[in-house]
């Protein structure tokens, strides 16, 4: 089908024609969930050892997310980083996004020499030159790869903290703010995990200072 991105390597060796020798791309995931953390991974891929399948996270099924991360684990240099509400909160979630994308980078086994970024804006303070792609996670398998990652991470995570809340439905809605997680928020209140700093959250525990943006 005509116009239908497919990630491909073609970032990663034009930076290499460029002079670099590590190139790393890097994702996050959970700007809009109304609980949990927000997720970053970096990742550098073996060009001889790239999972089969590999494609941006929306596009394939829980279970090849699953398969692929397990191989990415194995094969792949990846660093998994969060920030943690408290930090959302305080910081907001843009920031607390880069927080956690500049710990993944930091968290490498080798460090990158040439960084590939999802979206339109880089993290400040970074060390190493970065490059940011729209929609990157479609058009480089390194973000790609990043982008399996940090959701795979995120997932596991929110179910985890399902089990001990359960009723919000973040097995299955991972925090995002679905209908389910919404309707608990009024008949269950709001745990410890969730973002006050959000206004469905903040509306709740501060009615009488109601954000209305």
């Amino acid at each position: 089908m005509a116009g239908v991105l497919k990630p491909d390597f073609s970032f990663e060796t034009a930076a290499i024609a460029r002079g670099a020798c590590r190139v790393v791309g890097v994702d996050e995931v959970g700007r809009g969930p109304l609980a949990g953390p927000v997720t970053a991974a970096a990742v550098w891929i073996d060009p001889q050892a790239c999972p089969e399948g590999l494609n941006d996270s929306k596009k394939l099924t829980g279970r090849a997310r699953e398969q692929i991360f397990d191989i990415l684990m194995q094969t792949a240099d990846v660093s998994i980083a969060h920030a943690s509400v408290a930090e959302i909160d305080e910081i907001n979630i843009l920031q607390a996004s880069f927080l956690a994308m500049r710990r993944a980078i930091a968290g490498l086994q080798q460090p990158a020499d040439y960084l590939l970024i999802d979206g339109n804006r880089a993290p400040s303070g970074l060390t190493v030159p970065a490059e940011t792609i729209v929609k990157g996670d479609a058009r480089a398998l390194s973000i790609a790869a990043a982008s399996i990652v940090a959701k795979v991470a995120r997932d596991r995570i929110m179910c985890a903290l399902a089990e001990s809340y359960p009723g919000y439905g973040w097995e299955k809605n991972a925090g995002y703010p679905t209908p389910v997680h919404k309707k608990a928020l009024l008949d269950l209140g709001v745990t410890p995990h969730h973002r006050q700093s959000f206004r469905p959250v903040h509306n709740i525990l501060y009615p009488e200072k109601s954000l209305t943006a």
